[in-house]
């Protein structure tokens, strides 16, 4: 089983591509990745097990990606979205 945690309200028509290994959890320790939209993640501490974080939407200036790429955490963004 997948976890992952939304920042931000993001829209059932995109959660719902997700399949039964997909779960959504409410606590961001249990979460495999994050899904952002424009939550500030600079201040942050994040689990040792998040292994992703996805920017709903083009630019990735809420997220710190050196410190994140330090930790071997991938972080995308997905323009258009």
């Amino acid at each position: 089983m997948f976890q992952y945690k939304c920042l931000n309200p993001i829209s059932q028509t995109g959660l719902g591509l997700f399949g039964e290994e997909y779960k959504q959890t409410e606590e961001l320790n249990d979460a495999d990745a994050v899904l952002v939209r424009s939550a500030k993640m600079h201040d942050m501490e994040l689990s040792d097990n998040l292994l992703a974080i996805a920017r709903a939407g083009a630019g990735v200036n809420n997220i710190p990606l050196d410190k994140r790429a330090e930790e071997g955490i991938v972080v995308f963004n997905t323009p258009g979205a």
